[in-house]
């Protein structure tokens, strides 16, 4: 009995060596057996335990949610004639003034008496003869009278302008020009519209392993087996391949987005009356008018020969009884009347205000934009067999003959 023992310890430290490569082996050495005790090796099954798993069907992504842009209605006020100004012509002012021209300077003459008692002025050449003889005709003074004879003054009768009427000016106006053009007027401003673009996804399929490969000893024969020697019978160790779930899921290939849309501005052809050439005004002199007057100058004095009155010296002689006496002639004036320009010609502006026209015109409040939501990702539950302990080899006590 006990060489039986042997040969059955002995198989199964056989056994032990070829399936080391699969099971754990807890049997490399013999365990501490008693006499009359038996021993066999036997594989213990690996142990698996169920799990739930989260998997990802969809991706996480955002939902855009497009404000349009607000708008409102105004009213504008645009041109349709500019402003300008017309010129209005304003005549000159006149006044008429007197003036008091000298047409005779006031001068000096000498009077001659005669012994007749007649006086007479005396003559250029009695004066000058007098002046020649000793009268002091430049010194002399107006009331003296003197003895001899007398020379009157000489006199030039002159002609002289006088201004009749100042030079002015006469003032042409010029009317503004103005022609009709065609202008475009805005009356909807440009602005944005932001259209969303969906989001575009595709099908993705994917294997998830549900229980991993393991080995275990079956009956039978194969390339790896052992032989009991005690019961005659084959185990084979045979691999069981891994389980796999084949899960198809929806994934985002584009994100939704948005995308933004020019709208032009309208215009609308409004007719506007434009200022071409401005009102001017052209200047015209009027010359002066003048009038001729006659002007008595003089040009020589009086001169006298003849020896102050009751100054005469012991060795003058005698009078010839002809007396000079030196009297004043004032001065002798003309009154004329003359039209002369108090305020020139000139024009006076006249403010033409522009002409404005009320519009409505469609103005963007608030331009359009967008609002995005979180989407959060989908996931699936997926149930799997997860190993938790590997498949080993034991000896365990057996009974047997002895």
């Amino acid at each position: 009995m006990k060489r039986i023992t042997l040969s059955l310890m002995t198989a199964a430290i056989l056994a032990g060596a070829g399936s080391a490569g699969a099971a754990q082996d807890a049997t490399g050495t013999l365990p501490d057996a008693k006499p009359g005790e038996c021993y066999a090796k036997v594989i213990i099954p690996a142990k698996f335990e169920t799990r739930t798993e989260e998997v990802v069907i969809a991706e996480p992504t955002e939902k855009i949610e497009v404000i349009p842009a607000k708008y409102e209605w105004t009213e504008e006020k645009i041109l349709v004639q500019e402003a300008g100004f017309k010129l209005v012509p304003v005549p000159p002012v006149y006044e008429t003034v007197t003036e008091k021209i000298e047409t005779q300077p006031a001068s000096l003459q000498w009077v001659l008496s005669t012994p007749s008692g007649r006086t007479k002025r005396a003559g250029a050449s009695l004066v000058a003869y007098a002046k020649g003889a000793g009268l002091p005709a430049d010194t002399a003074k107006p009331g003296q009278c003197f003895v001899e004879y007398y020379k009157p003054a000489k006199f030039r009768t002159d002609k002289q302008q006088v201004v009749k009427k100042e030079e002015s000016e006469r003032i042409e106006v010029i009317p503004p020009k103005y022609e009709w053009v065609e202008e475009k007027v805005l009356v909807q401003e440009a602005s944005t519209k932001v259209v969303k673009v969906p989001a575009v996804y595709e099908t993705v399929t994917e294997r998830v392993m549900v229980s991993p490969a393991t080995t275990v000893w079956k009956k039978g024969r194969g390339p790896r087996e052992r032989i009991d020697n005690t019961t005659g019978e084959i185990m084979c160790l045979v691999e069981i391949p891994a389980k796999y779930k084949t899960i198809t899921k929806r994934v985002i290939k584009t994100p939704e987005t948005t995308k933004t849309i020019e709208i032009p501005a309208k215009y609308a052809v409004q007719r506007v009356r434009k200022l071409v050439e401005p009102a001017r005004e052209i200047r015209k002199t009027i010359p002066a008018e003048y009038t001729e007057i006659t002007k008595r100058t003089k040009v020589a004095d009086e001169s006298v020969a003849w020896y102050l009155k009751g100054e005469v010296p012991p060795d003058a002689g005698k009078p010839t009884g002809n007396m000079l006496c030196l009297n004043e002639k004032p001065a002798q004036y003309k009154t004329v009347t003359k039209r002369v320009l108090k305020t020139p010609a000139t024009t006076k502006r006249i403010e033409i205000p522009a002409k404005y026209k009320t519009v409505r015109v469609r103005k963007l409040v608030q331009p359009a934009s967008e609002r995005r939501i979180p989407v959060p990702a989908k996931t699936s539950k997926v149930v799997k067999r997860v190993k938790i302990q590997d498949e080993r080899l034991e000896w365990r006590q057996i009974l047997c003959d002895t």
